[in-house]
């Protein structure tokens, strides 16, 4: 018997159908080792020696892999063929020899791209050993990640509350998207003006040109910048006669793009299907390890974590065929398209990802699909298909118009393009990322000299933009440009970001949150190198020619350490003061925004005696004023969302920060919106200062809400919470509806239920109330806002059993009654399918699994922990008094025997 051992139980049980009953196929589910999360795991006054820990299901997987390996005829590593695949064999290995399993038994390395059987019998030929440099590579990294994380996070921790963690690649990522926003914020737009003829030729064409010259000079796009200027053209060229001065018509040429690498395959799944780069990436891997396709379990896409662009000659042979046979001979180019990419880890230029079988059209296995995978299928298919095809032909006429009138002489242009040939756009276009279309307008036929008559010319203003703020896709291409990080890893460096509240989407781009432009403050002024592009690129670079053995792993540790260690120890007797000033002086612009009329952007508005700075609460950063406690002013980091809007009216005495709405009809008190230190808010009268008085009643503003949005009416209707909005059915008793510490929910009695993303606490009706109490009353447990959720039911597994996924106290789990099985962060229990269920659900069984939902997940971690993205942050708490690296080694060993200490590599 052969052992075979791959990452995940999906893939192993695709390649036992293939191997046979000579082979046993185990799954070690991810990395079965990992360093423990805490100070000592990675030692550098013992060159870099790393306490190795198993994990509760890796312990698990190794036993199993022992039993079956002994009286084995060999063990065959099979992995995948990337960096992380490399490793987790590597800990395989190491953790049986501790074992003292191995002994005699050969051991090979076997890869392949694509899970077919064709593959799958090519790589068992060719066995190989364990590449070591691409094991030292991963050591480098995991060990950077870690050194960051655990050193750089307590520092944040201590001197900036409310920042939950640092990381090489991730901080380096937040930095592009804080400062896309400064710059956005800094934009002062620009007036210009257009001016455009809509004109006809004597066999009545119309078409458009626009003002490009006047009297031999010519006139850029913002050259024209107000009105008058433009006034002055529109009453010339109204008054003008149009000739045409010359054609010029010239062939172009659009090639196809390459097939797909990691890094475009998420942009344009961005673009294209919504996908974010997390989701993109696990459909992918369901793709590559195997589906059911009309009874048989196959990887229909090659590897997806891959930088490379080319195919394999027969893939190419493939996709010429399908063109012909779909398209016809002449979309058939004369000879193969070669792409090639100048790859910086040429261990790492794996074959692009494509589909296994060209002939495999996407409309034959759609319906074997989940939808979102058989949108990815397609657009992976039709974007290799189309790399093989000829290219797009067009012609390109430019029209050079004279216009005279008196002495002047103006010129105009008209341009057009028309597809003579659409070659590979009769499959695929590519998307693009704030970018303007080519002006693909026909023209109608002209020549030289032709009279053209003027039948309109408008004269449009326009004001310069800003640039955009980053998409998913766009920060990923960002990201690529520099060398920051690898795109195997970016996935994963959003996530966290998102994860850690340092970001947030909206309407799909991605924005700052006022913590991550503390945590992007803060490392700019005192770890600036460490954020720096340039240094992140090349830390990458060095870690690439760790791979292709060209350096030593621990020489790149000692060079980084040597500097690292010597930032950190600098920060010790900072104080705090002296962060919150730097961070002033940083983000001055965003928190203390220029008020246009030449006075202090600090001053206290309340006080005017007092300066606004930073403080820092138990909350984190709010800003306050310095003549704290006798001026209490506080408000939100960013400048007040309050002031300025609406009619300029204010509370009594002229209050900052606040907007009256009216008044209340019932009781005459004024209904004023205001800013505070946790957000704005609505309020009912004034407080008063004598001992003992009632406080007025106030109520945040509901999930969505922004100030500007909220009217008397929608102030009186937040005050007037919680209301009762229906009579439980059985008790009698009022069901309420109200917005707490947690966002909006319904209550009755002990029992509270949470309302949904679409639902509005202001109009939420009695059946939704009902309906959403009575379902959690029937979830069992003790009522209150711990009361079992019931679930949604996703499906029947194999054997009849309702498969539910829930809400649970440690995030969503699946269970089929008897088995709890963790959602991975990377699904959410929305878009949990059924497919994804059953595996998650045999793979706990597999790992024995009893009743109690899983607390930790061992899913593949190349896009969670054990990709460079995740950064080795610890979780945030209150930092222990700090060791050193080598007494926390020896303590973390001694109390963990099973814990094993290895010079790595």
């Amino acid at each position: 018997m052969k052992v075979v051992v791959v990452e995940s139980p999906a893939k192993a049980k695709t390649i036992n159908k293939y191997l046979g009953s000579d082979y046993e196929v185990l799954a070690s589910f991810g990395h079965i080792r990992d360093l423990p999360a805490k100070d000592g795991s990675v030692d550098p006054e013992a060159d870099f020696a790393m306490i190795w820990e198993l994990e509760d299901r890796g312990s698990k997987r190794v036993s199993e892999i022992a039993r079956a390996v002994k009286g084995a005829e060999k063990l065959i590593l099979a992995t995948d063929p990337d960096r992380e695949g490399e490793a987790i064999s590597w800990h395989v290995i190491e953790a049986l020899n501790a074992k003292k399993v191995l002994k005699g038994i050969p051991v090979e390395r076997v890869t392949f791209n694509a899970i077919t059987k064709a593959s799958v019998d090519a790589a068992m030929r060719k066995p190989r050993e364990i590449d070591q440099a691409l094991v030292d590579a991963y050591l480098a990294r995991r060990a950077l990640d870690y050194l960051v994380g655990f050193n750089l996070s307590p520092v944040l921790w201590r001197k900036l509350p409310g920042a939950k963690s640092a990381g090489r690649v991730q901080s380096v990522a937040l930095r592009l998207v804080v400062e896309r926003e400064m710059e956005i914020e800094r934009f002062k737009p620009r007036e210009y003006w257009s001016l455009v003829a809509t004109l006809s030729t004597e066999k009545g064409g119309v078409f458009e040109a626009r003002l490009v010259g006047a009297d031999g000079k010519r006139i850029q796009r913002l050259d024209i910048g107000n009105g008058e200027e433009a006034a002055a053209f529109k009453r010339d060229l109204e008054l003008a006669t149009f000739q045409v001065a010359s054609v010029e018509a010239k062939p172009a040429k659009r090639h196809p793009q390459p097939p797909f690498t990691t890094s475009t395959l998420q942009q344009e799944a961005s673009r294209k299907l919504g996908m974010a780069p997390a989701q993109t990436m696990r459909v992918a891997q369901k793709l590559y390890e195997g589906v059911d396709v009309g009874g048989e379990t196959v990887g229909i896409i090659t590897y997806m974590r891959t930088d490379g662009v080319d195919m394999a000659p027969e893939a190419i042979a493939d996709a010429r065929r399908v063109i012909g046979k779909e398209f016809g001979d002449k979309y058939v180019p004369g000879a193969p398209r070669k792409y090639s990419v100048k790859a910086k880890n040429a261990q790492e230029a794996h074959e692009a990802v494509r589909p296994t079988d060209m002939g495999r059209l996407p409309k034959s296995v759609a319906r074997f699909l989940e939808p979102e995978q058989a949108k990815l299928y397609e657009l992976i298919w039709t974007r290799t298909v189309a790399s093989q095809m000829e290219s797009a032909e067009f012609e390109r006429t430019t029209v050079d118009i004279a216009a005279k009138v008196g002495p002047r002489h103006l010129e105009l242009r008209a341009t057009g393009q028309v597809v003579t040939f659409d070659g590979f756009l009769a499959l695929y276009q590519e998307g693009k990322d704030d970018e303007e279309d080519e002006d693909g307008k026909r023209l109608p036929a002209m020549k030289a000299n032709d009279p053209l008559k003027r039948e309109r010319i408008a004269s449009t203003q326009h004001f310069t933009e800003p640039p955009p703020r980053y998409s998913e896709a766009s920060l990923v291409k960002r990201m690529e440009e520099l060398g920051i990080g690898r795109p195997s890893t970016y996935a994963a460096v959003l996530q966290t970001l998102r994860d850690r509240e340092y970001v947030k989407i909206e309407k799909k781009r991605l924005q700052p949150e006022d913590k991550g432009r503390l945590v992007t403050g803060f490392l700019e002024s005192f770890f600036k190198r460490y954020v720096e592009y340039d240094f992140t690129a090349s830390l990458e670079e060095q870690l690439d020619r760790v791979s292709n053995a060209e350096i030593d792993w621990r020489a790149v540790l000692r060079d980084f350490w040597r500097d690292f260690s010597a930032a950190i120890g600098g920060t010790k007797e900072l104080r705090v003061a002296e962060v919150l000033e730097a961070l002033n002086g940083l983000l001055g612009p965003h928190i203390f925004p220029d008020k246009g009329d030449g006075s202090d952007p600090r001053s206290c508005p309340t006080c005017g005696a007092g300066q606004l700075s930073l403080k820092l609460g138990k909350f984190g950063a709010f800003i306050g004023c310095s003549n704290y406690p006798e001026c209490k002013y506080t408000r939100q980091l960013s400048a007040s969302a309050v002031e300025g809007e609406g009619d300029g009216t204010s509370g009594e005495g002229g209050q900052p920060g606040v907007r009256v709405l009216g008044e209340d009809p019932a009781t005459g008190l004024p209904v004023s919106l205001r800013d505070g230190r946790f957000g704005p808010f609505v309020q009912l009268g004034e407080a008063s200062a004598e001992k003992g008085a009632e406080k007025p009643k106030r109520s945040s503003l509901a999930k969505g809400m922004t100030p500007s949005s909220v009217t008397l009416e929608v102030a009186l209707k937040l005050l007037s919470l919680p209301r009762e909005v229906a009579k439980h059915p059985e008790t009698g008793e009022p069901i309420l509806a109200n917005i707490g510490r947690y966002g909006p929910y319904v209550q009755h009695g002990k029992t509270y239920a949470n309302l949904g993303k679409d639902d509005d606490v202001l109009e939420v009706g009695a059946n939704r109330a009902i309906d959403l109490i009575v379902a959690k009353e029937q979830g069992g447990g003790r009522g209150g806002r711990g009361a079992a959720d019931p679930g949604r039911v996703v499906g029947k597994d194999p054997g009849g059993l309702d498969l539910v996924v829930k809400a649970g106290k440690y995030g969503p789990y699946v269970s089929d009654g008897s088995v709890n099985a963790t959602l991975p962060k990377s699904v959410s229990a929305e878009n949990l399918t059924l497919a994804q269920a059953i595996e998650l659900i045999e793979a706990k069984r597999a790992a024995g699994g009893g009743k109690k939902p899983v607390r930790k997940t061992a899913a593949r971690k190349t896009t969670a922990k054990a990709a460079d993205s995740a950064d080795a942050a610890p979780k945030a708490k209150k930092p222990a008094a700090r060791k050193t690296p080598a007494k926390a080694g020896a303590a973390k060993a001694a109390a963990k025997p099973a814990a094993r200490k290895t010079k790595a590599g």
